[in-house]
C-alpha cells in the first residue's frame, strides 16, 4: 500500500492543504482565505478562530478528495506559516485576542526601546539578524504595556502554524525555525535570549514554548480534530517551519551556489553557504538540516506580488476590462504590456517598499515611490517598472548576501511569481545568471512541509538525494544581454536615490504619524 504526506501552510491571506504520495504526485489540494483586520494605524491583525476553521474546511474538502483509503494512509503532516504571529492563549486553550501578524507596525516605540535597554549590538548578537518592528519582541513589549490584563492571563504566546498544531493535537508547542525568525532566540546558544527577556522585563521561557527542530513529532491528531477535519485519529503531527524554510526545501536547494525564491505576495529568498556568517551583518546565515548546505541566507521583501495586485486594484481597471472582454489571464496581459515597454521603463524607477521593507533594508519607514515619471510615460512603462523595481529589490538582497561571502551561480523559483515568463527573464537579465523554474507538483510550500513530515516518519532517510529525486525543473530562463547591460546601468541609481532620500522618508514617516494621530484624537473628541 502507498503512503502519503500531507502539507498545509498558513499564508498571509491563504492557506493550503495538499496530500501527496511519497513521489511528490499531488492526490487532493485545495486552500481557503480569510481577511485582514486593521483596527487602527499601522495595525494589522488576524482571528485565529478564522484560520482554524479555514482549515477545518480544506482538510475536509483533500479527505474528501482523496477518499478513505488514502486518508488512511497519510503518514504524517506538517503546518508552515507567514511569521511572526503575537498569538496569546491562556491555560485552558483559549485565544485572548486576535493575532498581530508580521505586517502590524504599531510597535515601533517598543523597539526603540528595546534597543536602548539592550543595546543594538547585543540585540543583534542574539538574534543575528538586524531589528525591525515585524519581529516578535517588540509586538509582546506593546502587547505587555497596552493590554496588561490580558498579557497576565496568557500562558503561551503561540505563532500561526502553533496554533493549527494545537487544535490538531492539544499540545502548544513552537519550531526551532520560527523561533529563530522571529528574533526571540538567541543563536548563539539556541534557547530564548536572556538578554532580551531582561530587556523586555518579562521571562521568555515561561511564556514562549521550548522551540524544537522543525522534524520532531510533537504529537498525533486528536480524536476530536479527526472528527471534524476528516483526518484519522494518531497520525504523527510534527512541529513545522516557517513558509520561508518551508519554501527553501521546495524550491529544492540542495547544492552551494544555489539560490532560491519562494515568489507570492512577498517573496523570501534563500541562499546556501559554506559556514555561519558575521552576526552584524543586514542579512544572516543560519545552520541548515539539508546535507551538502550547512548554512542558508534566509531574506524577506515585503512586497513582490502585493506590488503587482496594488497596480491592479487601484490603477488596473482598463487592463481588466481589457482581459475580460477578450478571455484572457489579466496577469498574461500585464506580462505582455511590460514586454512593449523597452528595458529601464524609460527611465522610470518603482521602489518597492509599500509596507516599509525587511531585507536588507529593515526599514518600517521606507514608502513605495515611482521616480522618473513623465509626461512621456504610458501604462506599459509603469507595468514594466514594477516588474524591475521588484527584481531589483531581489537583486539588492543577494548583493548583500554575496558580500558576505556566498555564491549564486542561478535562481530557483517557486510560486505565484514563477508563472510569468516576463518576470523571470528581468529576474535572469537583473541577476546575470539562469532562473529555473519548477515543476508545478513540486514547487508548491506544502511539499516542503511534506518534505519535512516525510524526513521525520522515515520516509526520506536521506533528505538530499529526495530533495534531487523529486523535484525537477520545469523551464530554464536564460538572461537578456541587452536587458542586463541596462540593468547594470541603473542599479546604482536605484540604490543611490533610496539612500539619499532615507533621512527624508523617516521624517515624513514621523509627520504623518502625527497627523493621524491628532486626527484621530480630534475625532473621538466630537
Amino acid at each position: 500500500m502507498k503512503d502519503y504526506l500531507l502539507g498545509i501552510d498558513l499564508g498571509t491571506t491563504n492557506i493550503k492543504a495538499v496530500i501527496f504520495d511519497t513521489r511528490g504526485e499531488s492526490v487532493a489540494t485545495a486552500s481557503a482565505t480569510y481577511p485582514l483586520i486593521m483596527p487602527g494605524p499601522n495595525q494589522v491583525e488576524q482571528d485565529a478562530h478564522a484560520w482554524w476553521s479555514a482549515a477545518v474546511e480544506i482538510l475536509r474538502s483533500v479527505t474528501s478528495q482523496a477518499g478513505e483509503a488514502v486518508t488512511a494512509a497519510i503518514r504524517g503532516i506538517s503546518v508552515s506559516s507567514q511569521l511572526p504571529s503575537l498569538l496569546p492563549l491562556d491555560k485552558d486553550g483559549n485565544v485572548l485576542r486576535n493575532a498581530m501578524i508580521w505586517m502590524d507596525k504599531r510597535s515601533r516605540h517598543e523597539l526603540d526601546e528595546i534597543l536602548d535597554r539592550m543595546g543594538r549590538e547585543e540585540y543583534v548578537a542574539s538574534a543575528g539578524a538586524q531589528p525591525d518592528v515585524a519581529f516578535l519582541p517588540c509586538k509582546l513589549l506593546w502587547f505587555k504595556k497596552h493590554e496588561p490584563e490580558l498579557f497576565a492571563r496568557t500562558h503561551r504566546v503561540l505563532q500561526a502554524n502553533g496554533y493549527l498544531n494545537y487544535m490538531l493535537t492539544g499540545v502548544m508547542a513552537m519550531d526551532i525555525d520560527q523561533g529563530a525568525l522571529c528574533q526571540c532566540l538567541d543563536l548563539r546558544t539556541q534557547t530564548w535570549s536572556e538578554s532580551l527577556s531582561k530587556a523586555m522585563g518579562m521571562d521568555l521561557n515561561a511564556i514562549l514554548p521550548q522551540p524544537v527542530s522543525s522534524d520532531t513529532i510533537i504529537g498525533h491528531v486528536t480524536q476530536q480534530a479527526a472528527k471534524i477535519t476528516g483526518l484519522k485519529a494518531g497520525v504523527p503531527v510534527v512541529a513545522g517551519a516557517s513558509d520561508a524554510t518551508a519554501s527553501m526545501y521546495a524550491t529544492g536547494l540542495s547544492r552551494i551556489g544555489e539560490a532560491g525564491e519562494s515568489s507570492g505576495t512577498t517573496s523570501l529568498l534563500f541562499v546556501g553557504h559554506t559556514g555561519p556568517s558575521a552576526t552584524d551583518i543586514p542579512v544572516v546565515a543560519k545552520p541548515c538540516s539539508i546535507q551538502g548546505i550547512p548554512h542558508f541566507f534566509n531574506a524577506p521583501i515585503n512586497t513582490s506580488g502585493a506590488s503587482l495586485k496594488w497596480y491592479l486594484t487601484n490603477l488596473g481597471k482598463a487592463e481588466q476590462d481589457y482581459a475580460d472582454a477578450h478571455g484572457i489571464n489579466v496577469y498574461d496581459y500585464l506580462n505582455q504590456l511590460a514586454l512593449e515597454s523597452p528595458a529601464g521603463s524609460n527611465g522610470l524607477l518603482y521602489f518597492p517598499y509599500m509596507l516599509g521593507e525587511r531585507a536588507p533594508l529593515w526599514n518600517s519607514h521606507a514608502t513605495g515611490m515611482f521616480i522618473g515619471l513623465s509626461l512621456d510615460t504610458e501604462r506599459k512603462h509603469i507595468i514594466r517598472s514594477i516588474f524591475e523595481g521588484t527584481a531589483f529589490a531581489v537583486r539588492h538582497v543577494l548583493d548583500t548576501i554575496k558580500d558576505a561571502g556566498a555564491r549564486v551561480d542561478c535562481l530557483r523559483i517557486t510560486g505565484g511569481g514563477s508563472k510569468s515568463r516576463t518576470w523571470c527573464q528581468i529576474k535572469a537579465s537583473m541577476l546575470g545568471v539562469p532562473v529555473y523554474t519548477l515543476d508545478d507538483k513540486t514547487g508548491d510550500v506544502p511539499f516542503g512541509d511534506a518534505l519535512i513530515a516525510g524526513h521525520a516518519v522515515g520516509l526520506y532517510p536521506d533528505f538530499a538525494k529526495s530533495i534531487q529525486e523529486l523535484i525537477q525543473i520545469k523551464d530554464t530562463i536564460q538572461p537578456v544581454e541587452e536587458w542586463a547591460r541596462v540593468y547594470d546601468k541603473l542599479y546604482p541609481y536605484y540604490l543611490s536615490m533610496y539612500r539619499d532620500l532615507d533621512s527624508d522618508l523617516k521624517s515624513l514617516k514621523e509627520t504623518m504619524d502625527s497627523i493621524q494621530t491628532l486626527s484621530n484624537s480630534k475625532g473621538e473628541q466630537s
